[in-house]
């Protein structure tokens, strides 16, 4: 079973993810849009450390290629502790368990290092490969929201999938 290491995004991640994100493309659309330039990479970068987003990088340990991205967003605190999960693999490394383990990491590191109770997951009806992802790591699905979230310029259905600290994990 692959194995991954996540580690916090860095400034000096930036070309890496970017020629990732590019190359992964057609992987990504429709279910999501990743930064493509410098740009986008500074405003994704700059959210994971001044707001409530925490952005990881997974990496392959045998060849430190670039297995995808787990972001920690929007985490509430008080009487919530929440947060809302967000991923996206790389085309090269797609079909071979590398984002399970790498969700599976993040999620524990969301429940155990940061503290959260909750993380959700809001996922497109026809993501397969994505549900199937968090289904195997224990989430259960909540419910549905229709047009839930804007994505490509487009208002967007989605499955609301959760797990709490407490739950069972894989």
């Amino acid at each position: 079973m692959p194995q991954v290491i996540i580690a916090p995004v860095r400034q000096s991640d930036a070309d890496e993810l970017i020629a990732a994100n590019i190359a992964s493309r057609a992987h990504h659309v429709p279910w999501a849009y990743p930064f493509l330039d410098r740009d986008g990479f500074d405003a994704w970068f700059g959210q994971t450390v001044t707001g409530p987003n925490i952005g990881l990088v997974a990496r392959d340990p045998g060849s430190g290629g670039i297995v995808g991205v787990v972001n920690i967003s929007q985490m509430v605190w008080g009487g919530f502790r929440s947060a809302f999960l967000g991923y996206h693999g790389m085309v090269g490394f797609a079909g071979q368990g590398f984002m399970t383990d790498a969700v599976r990491l993040a999620v524990a590191h969301a429940f155990d290092a940061v503290g959260l109770h909750r993380v959700e997951a809001n996922i497109q009806p026809g993501n397969h490969p994505s549900i199937a992802l968090v289904k195997r790591l224990g989430f259960r699905k909540e419910g549905f929201s229709p047009k839930y979230l804007k994505i490509g310029g487009v208002w967007c259905d989605h499955e609301r999938w959760a797990m709490l600290s407490d739950d069972p994990r894989s």
